[in-house]
């Protein structure tokens, strides 16, 4: 079958192609922007008894400052890295990893010690 784009020139058709991708791009930008205004807030979420239990561990553990609320799922591609769910509640050990990298924070997640990126937690 012939494209439609057959006949061009092919720094033409690279251009094509390329203010297409872009276009692509710019449009799921706006639609991950969209996507996050419309999902509720994790503050919203109840704490399960058991959630509540481990939250009640780290508190007597690390004190109520040191609480940290997920607001989006992560998911740990690193060694040592955690993996987990929004609305977590998790304690901050250290405000840096291994390397004094102050964007991945070392937490107690009610057991399982790791990193997560710190932008992906706020103060509970």
């Amino acid at each position: 079958p012939q494209l439609p784009h057959g006949h061009m020139a092919l720094p033409s058709f690279w251009k094509v192609v390329e203010d297409a991708l872009q276009q692509s791009g710019v449009q799921l930008h706006a639609f991950c922007q969209a996507f996050e205004t419309v999902t509720p807030s994790p503050g919203t979420q109840p704490l399960t008894p058991a959630e509540e239990r481990k939250v009640l561990s780290l508190v007597s553990k690390h004190g109520p400052d040191k609480l940290y609320q997920v607001t989006s799922n992560i998911s740990g591609s690193r060694d040592l890295d955690l993996t987990l769910l929004r609305g977590q509640i998790v304690a901050l050990l250290q405000s840096a990893d291994t390397k004094g990298n102050t964007s991945r924070w070392l937490v107690d997640a009610g057991g399982p010690r790791g990193f997560v990126p710190a932008a992906k937690l706020r103060p509970y």
